[in-house]
């Protein structure tokens, strides 16, 4: 039998070991006896007979002959241009007729710049490249694979479309870059695929996609072809208006919410889709007020419990809840009806399932090969090489796509602490030190500067909000000035102090009165979100009304209390779903939360209290101007630790705009109370958690308080007032 492959090359292809089947397969021009002609080689071990046709008309051009019993394919055209074609494949076990294109008639689609710019950590819509995208070359539909794996022997595209045969489309190696590819025509939306690799050690191993959109329902590791790009946005107003906003100066109220226990459908039967919790999760955000929503990780992940922070699929919605077009449709919603969506992200680290990220290439691609360096012994996790700059790249990638194909308004950057410190969760010998002998993760610093300093340059208007627990300086400062780069950072030494406060016994706050005001000496050291967060609501912690003391009416008392606080101290917002309500039981991801206690008065009144400070606080500026300077907020009495009572202003640039809080922490009304005011006005009561309607005793102001010329907390003017029980009251200059 002819064939114009030299057996070195030819026993490659046969074995599966060829790192560019291109040079072998697909059309090629030859010299036979001294004249130009074309060969055209086809691998398929499954057919039975290959014809190629002229795709014109479909007419047939030659028969191709099976010059070799494993499946090599050969026919000689003679013809002295180059010209298109397509195959007629007959498959031997079924006599099924398959009509293609050949994949290996295409050239590269991956150019050379796009190599240049992810080996150097700097192609930040590589995704557009790698992972899988129905696109049309040369007139051609088809599918266009790219994915990283510099160590790899060989890589094929395996499906229900090649029978899962790993032989049939192997991939192109692009040189030292380390990226594979392949352009496969025909293939249609929601096929099914997986990638086939050798290792360096000729293991045969499987792997999902890491740039896949869309993947089965757990636990398959199955990617699904999908188009990211035929989705028809309808918020470019938000997306336009959002470009000139000043997001450090605008209410930001945030409620965070877990997709898979916010609602059930019919109670807590299966999941809401994404478009069924955009019919009913935005409704309620607008009704209560909220400005934003933030979603704990919707990217795939296989384990329920893990509340979405064990990612797998970096770039893909999760589908238990819908497809990427319906995710899309949610965040679309969502903008046209005026509310900000934050993603939880999860670049700290990554789970070790077999199928994904870890080991992907039989090594350390992802990870360090040192489990020192590569382990989170704590969570059971990986951790992202950040030194190498094609993950660098991977993870700022990741960043841009979630705000460019979803139009993501933020990313709530978890774990940041754990990238901070190289010790972080580990003990002695566990954890190695950098190069100057510190405990800092140098590599890890830089990465959040660079990612932060791009995302600032070309999304204006996008988030990034670091959940960090240390006293790291700078976290939400420039890079230039020796930051981190983040837009905001979580609160979580105040809310540790307040939460541990307001869980006392109302007769021992007296000596705990510094948890409650500490938080004033660091609170503009960095622009901070006070956060009641999932994470104080699971494991033992109690719900938040859970931790409250005293009988029902006493605990209700302290929730609206601790919200009226919590909106008036300078910080941006974030409350965890539930608590709006005061659900008593403690977050479960496997169900929907408690609505039924909104049958009762008490948590329907709870409720109504923070629907309608949240729309105060939209609606007053001096509850968010200048929440990270001290140009907004100035205490009128924080040492009245015996009383347990605090009362501070809030002001803007317009005195007319100030705000009065006076807050009881104990169940004794102070009914012929008096406060020192910053200046000589009239106050009228706009708000107080004791009126009847939200449950309260009724302790309340009614009419205008004029101040009087009597000195009182330091201040030149006061006013008498009625503060009650466990109660907050917000006064406001009447003009």
């Amino acid at each position: 039998m002819f064939s114009s492959v030299n057996m070195s090359e030819l026993m490659q292809i046969l074995n599966s070991r060829h790192s560019d089947p291109h040079r072998v397969l697909g059309m090629h021009e030859i010299d036979v006896d001294g004249k130009k002609s074309f060969s055209v080689r086809v691998f398929n071990p499954q057919a039975s007979a290959i014809w190629v046709l002229d795709p014109a008309d479909n007419s047939f051009i030659a028969e191709m002959e099976r010059t070799h019993d494993d499946g090599f394919f050969e026919v000689v055209i003679d013809r002295t241009e180059w010209f298109r074609y397509k195959l007629r494949v007959e498959f031997a076990a079924n006599g099924d007729i398959w009509e293609t294109y050949d994949p290996y008639s295409f050239m590269p689609v991956i150019s050379d710049w796009d190599l240049q710019f992810f080996g150097e950590g700097n192609h930040y819509q590589i995704y557009e490249k790698l992972g899988s995208h129905p696109m049309n070359v040369d007139g051609i539909d088809g599918v266009l694979f790219g994915v990283w794996a510099p160590n790899a022997k060989r890589i094929s595209v395996i499906g229900d479309f090649n029978s899962w045969d790993g032989r049939r489309h192997q991939m192109r190696s692009l040189g030292s870059s380390g990226i594979w590819e392949i352009f496969i025509p025909g293939l249609s939306e929601n096929d099914k695929y997986k990638y086939e690799i050798v290792t360096y050690d000729n293991s045969l191993i499987q792997k999902f996609d890491p740039y896949g959109n869309f993947f089965e329902l757990r636990p398959s590791p199955c990617a699904l072809i999908t188009d990211l790009n035929k989705y028809e946005w309808q918020d470019s107003a938000w997306m336009e208006e959002r470009k000139s906003k000043d997001i450090y100066n605008a209410p930001l109220n945030i409620y965070e919410v877990h997709v898979g226990s916010w609602r059930r459908f019919n109670g807590n039967g299966r999941y809401l889709s994404y478009v069924e919790l955009a019919d009913q999760l935005i409704p309620y955000v607008k009704e209560m007020g909220y400005t934003h929503v933030e979603l704990l990780p919707v990217m795939e992940h296989p384990f329920d419990g893990s509340w979405g922070y064990q990612v797998t699929g970096y770039f893909a919605p999760t589908s238990r809840y819908g497809n990427p077009q319906e995710f899309m449709y949610f965040v679309d919603k969502c903008h046209q009806n005026g509310i900000g969506v934050i993603l939880d992200w999860v670049p700290a680290h990554f789970a070790t399932d077999s199928f994904a990220l870890g080991k992907y290439d039989g090594t350390s691609l992802y990870e360090h090969e040192d489990p020192r360096k590569g382990a989170h012994p704590e969570w059971g996790t990986l951790i992202f090489n950040y030194g190498r700059l094609e993950v660098k790249n991977f993870l700022i990638a990741n960043a841009m796509f979630w705000i460019n194909k979803y139009h993501a308004d933020g990313l709530r950057v978890d774990g940041v602490a754990s990238m901070l410190y190289l010790d972080y969760g580990k003990s002695a010998g566990q954890w190695v030190p950098n190069c100057y002998g510190g405990k800092e993760n140098l590599e890890a610093v830089e990465f959040m500067k660079h990612l932060n300093s791009i995302i600032e340059k070309t999304c204006p208007g996008v988030l990034t909000i670091a959940e960090e627990s240390t006293s790291w300086a700078g976290v939400s400062r420039p890079p230039e000035k020796g930051g981190l780069g983040y837009s905001m950072k979580w609160n979580m030494g105040w809310m540790h102090d307040f939460l541990t406060y307001i869980s006392k016994e109302t007769v021992y706050r007296r000596y705990h009165h510094n948890s409650l005001t500490f938080g004033m000496v660091y609170a503009f050291t960095e622009n901070f979100v006070l956060v009641l967060s999932h994470d104080e609501v699971v494991h033992g912690k109690r719900s938040l009304i859970g931790k409250m003391p005293g009988d029902i009416w006493q605990q209700c008392a302290n929730m609206r209390l601790a919200y009226g606080f919590m909106f008036g101290h300078p910080g941006k917002k974030l409350v965890f779903m539930g608590g709006e309500f005061g659900q008593f039981a403690e977050w479960d991801e496997k169900k929907q939360l408690d609505w039924f206690l909104l049958d009762y008065p008490h948590h329907r009144q709870i409720q109504e209290f923070v629907r309608d400070i949240s729309h105060l606080y939209k609606e007053e500026r001096a509850f968010w101007y200048s929440d990270f300077g001290s140009d907004g907020f100035e205490w009128i009495n924080c040492n009245d630790a015996d009383r347990s009572q605090v009362s501070f202003v809030r002001k803007t640039d317009n005195p007319d705009e100030t705000l009065l809080f006076a807050c009881n922490f104990t169940p004794v009304p102070l009914t012929e109370h008096r406060i020192g005011v910053p200046f000589e006005a009239d106050y009228e009561e706009i708000l107080n958690s004791d009126d009847l309607k939200y449950g309260g005793g009724g302790i309340i102001n009614t009419g205008v308080r004029h101040a009087d010329r009597r000195e009182f907390d330091g201040r030149e003017f006061s006013i008498p007032l009625a503060l009650p029980p466990l109660g907050v009251s917000i006064f406001k200059v009447k003009k």
